[in-house]
């Protein structure tokens, strides 16, 4: 079926993203597996074309904004769920390295289904609990990068995966607008974690009134090996 994508290409061109007419084909295929899927299975509340574009492909795309995403960067997606922000992010930038990290394994496997329909390289699914994998010698601290859109406080999610990222590296939280509250609230997990905050980017996706911050903490020193906590502690008891 044919959509009207122009309003993808102008928030793209925001961006400074160019995509390839093969490019824009996976994000199609994508969007049309995304709906299909979500009729058996709950992926995603949005489901309106332009709407899955903007909040969730768009969304996902911003990160450009806080990093350089070019060449062959080790990224973790923490709480991927439906893929966002790593398939998208894998995409339009097809040299990255990526884990997708969910806890459900039904949407794991339309993360696969997805990869190989797309025939996406160097990009895998992991199923299980940041908790876990964050222990993991072959996961912890072997990242360039951990993201995640997942809804959690930000001191839950730095624990979650802060593990995740090698000293130098960076994680970065997608948050909605108002963040300043969580941003004090989480300088001490930060700290504990190994980690300091680096900056945090407001701003508008492209042509709406949606604020968005990206929130970016740099590690600057290992993770202790008492976290991450066992699964379960850092949702209840937030550092």
């Amino acid at each position: 079926m044919e959509r009207n994508t122009e309003r993808f290409q102008a928030a793209l061109e925001q961006l400074n993203i160019n995509l390839s007419e093969n490019q824009m084909n996976q994000f199609m295929t994508y969007y049309e597996m995304l709906i299909e899927t979500n009729k058996v299975m709950n992926l995603t509340a949005i489901t309106e074309f332009d709407e899955v574009i903007e909040k969730h492909f768009i969304d996902s795309l911003s990160l450009i904004k806080a990093v350089n995403l070019s060449g062959p960067i080790k990224v973790m997606d923490v709480g991927t769920g439906a893929g966002f922000p790593g398939i998208p992010l894998k995409i339009a930038f097809p040299e990255l390295e990526i884990v997708l990290l969910d806890s459900l394994n039904k949407r794991i496997n339309f993360l696969n289904q997805v990869i190989e329909k797309l025939e996406l390289k160097n990009i895998r699914t992991i199923h299980g609990r940041a908790e876990d994998f964050g222990r993991n010698p072959e996961y912890r601290e072997a990242f360039d990068l951990c993201v995640s859109r997942a809804v959690a406080n930000l001191s839950t999610l730095a624990e979650y995966c802060m593990p995740f990222v090698k000293i130098g590296g960076r994680f970065i939280s997608y948050k909605s607008g108002k963040v300043q509250e969580e941003l004090e609230n989480s300088k001490r997990a930060a700290d504990l974690l190994g980690g300091r905050l680096k900056v945090c980017l407001n701003y508008n996706l492209a042509d709406t009134e949606i604020e968005r911050s990206l929130v970016v903490i740099e590690k600057v020193k290992a993770t202790k090996k008492a976290y991450p906590r066992k699964a379960g502690k850092p949702s209840k008891e937030p550092l």
